[in-house]
């Protein structure tokens, strides 16, 4: 019970005292929020924007089938008119009812409540079934009832109604019914009444967006108001969760490619609207976006996708190749200086890069061969729910392969799976004494944390050394503090952990891709085997290893069997070699 109460001073202590107050306004004043959100409105119409919205699609579409269910040729049930499959799991709209259906997640109704297929891949093809499902979330979801009148899914779904209404539905000649118009601006009235000022991040953000559109694509004084709302966020959050090297300050590259194409989007409202009041930001989201940018290809692997540091998995989040051909539709091509503010560095074998504000380093050399490493705060003191116990961790590529990776998700909600991928032990980092470096708990909290230390960078003539360390471990009895040293020259690394304190036990836990086999020929001889047949040459010293199963979870609904290999120090230090040709 100590332990209970402990744990969650540790986290209520970082937030914001506005957070707190905020909170306490929506649980004990709910039905004031409730009467906002209902309060009368006065007459809203369409604005006449410049142009019509169009931009590039990046998600493909989660909605399944033809027509009603059936039996294919192979006795499979066939998907019915309104099937979806989010996040793996598929699932079916047959009534009203399944919008808030008790045997789905949340997450998953949350999915079906965005309306992402409005906007999906292809979405041209499949304009009168879109009406119709329209026109099914109209019908079905009165004012405040249900799962998709929270303030998150109202502010991805409205964005998403805007887009759609200011391009498809609003051509050919057929008029935007008004019932339709009026749902919008009573949504966008929950929503304004439901700012999550007491969660702030991310979720903050997308409130603004989605005010922003919402008012940006309605008329009258209830439009200008929730522009204003939505502008005001923008103002205050933009500079606040984008450091000054780029990276989004909640740290997980799943979200910060989210945000970039949130910011692509906010520009091609200002073109489609040709609002002044959004005219006038434009320039500052574009050098915003570009420093963005920067900072997503600089965490992303030679396959191109993300690398996993704190809440991160494929498909959740454009790729980079998704917002680079977005901003470039845009006229926003990152130039020479963008990344002026992520330190550069070079040895013969080795490029750095160090994107200080956020705490993250990037290594690369020839044939394809990259590394991340993590030397970065778990987040804003403020807001760390999507953190990760992965200090110190890091990620490796060679030869345009994946080698090395931390865990992934597969889930949101509170369970020990959950808990487990946002442990240490899921991650390319040392475990002490079985603890986690910082206390990761329910799902979305976190106690006291791990800091990290200065970061050293030296470059020579045949590799670079990185060292950083961190202290999430004092908390314990022995008062550990973890230092490492990345050594990279050709075809070489050594990973060197030392822990400085007191300890029972210790491991370094490096978790190979799913398409690397690892095999031991004794306690610290092995290798590796990479999916194309090229063989790692392992050698530890100061410990002894083996091989333990484990998972790797790319995408939500995902978990594919992996091998870890586990370094149990035999004395205060340890290091452990890769050699590659």
């Amino acid at each position: 019970m100590l332990s209970r109460y402990s744990r969650l001073f540790h986290t209520v202590r970082y937030l914001k005292p506005g957070q707190i107050g905020w909170r306490l306004y929506y649980r004990l004043l709910r039905g004031r929020v409730s009467r906002q959100a209902l309060a009368p409105l006065g007459p809203v119409a369409r604005r006449r924007w410049a142009d019509a919205w169009s931009a590039p699609a990046w998600m493909p579409s989660a909605l399944l089938g033809e027509g009603k269910a059936g039996e294919s040729k192979t006795g499979e049930r066939e998907p019915g008119e309104w099937a979806f499959d989010f996040l793996g799991e598929r699932g079916e709209l047959g009534s009203a009812e399944d919008w808030n259906h008790p045997g789905k997640s949340k997450l998953w109704l949350y999915n079906l409540h965005y309306l992402d297929e409005l906007c999906a891949q292809g979405a041209e093809e499949r304009d009168a079934r879109h009406r119709a499902l329209v026109a099914r979330w109209i019908d079905e979801n009165p004012p405040l009832a249900g799962n998709g009148w929270e303030p998150y899914a109202l502010s991805l779904r409205l964005v998403n109604l805007v887009k759609w209404l200011s391009g498809k539905a609003g051509q050919a000649g057929e008029p935007i019914p008004a019932a339709w118009v009026a749902s919008l601006a009573r949504q966008t009235q929950a929503l304004s009444a439901q700012r999550e000022y007491h969660i702030l991040a991310n979720h903050l953000f997308a409130n603004g967006k989605a005010l922003t559109f919402a008012g940006a694509f309605l008329q009258g004084e209830d439009a200008e108001r929730w522009l204003r709302q939505g502008l005001a966020i923008l103002d205050a959050e933009i500079p606040e969760q984008f450091l000054a090297d780029g990276g989004h300050f909640e740290r997980s590259p799943m979200y910060h490619a989210t945000l970039m194409w949130d910011l692509a989007d906010l520009i091609q409202l200002a073109e489609c609207s040709g609002l002044p009041a959004l005219e006038g930001r434009a320039l500052a989201w574009r050098e915003t976006l570009v420093r963005g940018l920067a900072w997503l290809e600089m965490m992303s692997h030679p396959d191109g996708e993300i690398g996993f540091f704190n809440d991160a998995a494929f498909g959740i989040g454009p790729a980079l190749a998704d917002v680079t051909g977005y901003a470039e539709q845009l006229g926003v091509v990152p130039e020479g200086e963008a990344a002026s503010l992520i330190t550069h560095a070079q040895s013969a074998a080795v490029v750095v890069r160090h994107a200080k504000a956020s705490g993250y380093v990037a290594l690369e050399w020839p044939e394809a061969g990259k590394a991340l490493l993590d030397l970065a705060p778990v987040g804003p003191d403020y807001q760390p729910g999507h953190a990760h116990a992965d200090t110190l961790s890091f990620e490796l590529s060679l030869f345009g392969q994946r080698v090395l990776v931390n865990s992934g998700i597969s889930r949101y909600g509170e369970d020990a799976e959950r808990h487990r991928q946002r442990s240490t032990a899921a991650h390319n980092t040392v475990v002490v004494d079985g603890e986690n470096s910082s206390e990761v708990w329910a799902g979305f909290r976190v106690a006291r944390r791990a800091r990290p230390g200065p970061v050293g960078i030296d470059t020579q003539a045949e590799g670079v050394t990185i060292t950083g360390s961190h202290d999430g471990y004092r908390r314990l009895p022995g008062r550990v503090v973890h230092h490492r040293e990345w050594g990279f020259q050709k075809g070489q690394l050594v990973v060197r952990d030392r822990l400085e304190g007191r300890f029972t036990r210790a491991e370094a836990r490096f978790h190979c891709h799913a398409g690397v086999s690892l095999a031991l020929q004794d306690p610290r001889h092995g290798e590796l085997t990479l999916p194309d047949g090229r063989r790692l040459a392992l050698a530890i010293e100061g410990g002894e290893a083996h091989v333990e199963s484990a998972s790797w979870h790319p995408r939500f609904g995902e978990s594919h069997p992996s091998q870890c290999l586990v370094v149990a120090f035999a004395a205060p230090a340890c290091s452990t070699a890769f050699r590659w040709a």
